[in-house]
């Protein structure tokens, strides 16, 4: 797995640290703003309201921006799940060219593989699964292999093998879609510091303009630290309430009977 060092922060711990750092942050730049206020600084309040549009404008583009690359790679990973679905189908319909004991062998070993599919993600234990399915692809090519070698030219087998390959393919693809395609964290690094800035900004131009504290400021800082975790969660395929749902295959186990 890709590991990101976000990854070690809980979700709901990440979305109170958000909103404590941005709060913190306001406040920081309304004391600050504050002293400058009450030196009398001969600084104009419209230039620093430029200002900080403009950087708030920059933080409003790296959050559209990131939620764009982890939105997309929430789409490949639903994608990934549909194609592994049906390939994984279509693999298990192909078991019936074999004889026996292949094809029960071959049907039971694909269950085990469906449901180790399903089980990956909600259970939390990708490593061991993703291991279990690797002894499972070993077993079916095995098995397809001492099948071809019986009947070299048979069309049947051939199918069968060129679907098991495709299947094998598919599990490449998905592991890296959900697992390695992850946002670098030099862009998470980056959208922090500048959302960090943005609301010392805030801050600053309230603190300038000697206006009272208001009780927006939690607010804001609530909807930023949403906003943030929106993207964390869509970025992390192995745990949060935004979930690829397995129902393409979930859908594909139930074809698939249990061995009597």
């Amino acid at each position: 797995m890709n590991f990101v060092p976000i990854d070690v922060i809980p979700l709901w711990l990440f979305f109170i640290l958000a909103t404590a750092v941005c709060v913190a942050a306001v406040e920081f730049g309304y004391r600050f703003g504050k002293s400058r206020h009450i030196l009398s600084v001969k600084e104009k309040e419209e230039p620093v309201a430029a200002m900080v549009a403009a950087l708030l404008g920059l933080v409003a583009f790296m959050l559209a921006f990131t939620f764009s690359m982890a939105a997309s790679r929430f789409d490949a990973r639903r994608q990934a799940v549909m194609e592994e679905a049906n390939v994984i189908g279509t693999t298990y319909l192909r078991t019936r060219l074999l004889s026996e004991p292949e094809r029960s062998e071959c049907a039971d070993l694909l269950r085990q593989y469906t449901i180790i599919r399903v089980d990956a993600i909600p259970k939390h234990k990708v490593t061991e699964l993703l291991q279990r399915s690797e002894e499972i692809h070993e077993k079916l090519w095995t098995l397809a292999v001492a099948v071809a070698e019986r009947s070299p030219a048979s069309i049947p087998i051939g199918l069968f093998m060129q679907s098991l390959n495709e299947t094998i393919d598919y599990h490449g693809k998905r592991v890296y879609v959900g697992l390695e395609s992850r946002i670098p964290f030099t862009i998470w690094i980056a959208l922090f510091i500048i959302t960090l800035l943005g609301m010392i900004s805030i801050g600053y131009q309230s603190g300038l303009a000697g206006t009272p504290r208001s009780p927006e400021i939690l607010v804001l800082a609530v909807a930023f630290a949403g906003v943030l975790l929106l993207n964390v969660d869509l970025d992390r395929a192995h745990e949060g309430l935004l979930q690829v749902s397995q129902q393409p295959m979930i859908d594909v186990l139930r074809t698939m009977p249990e061995p009597k």
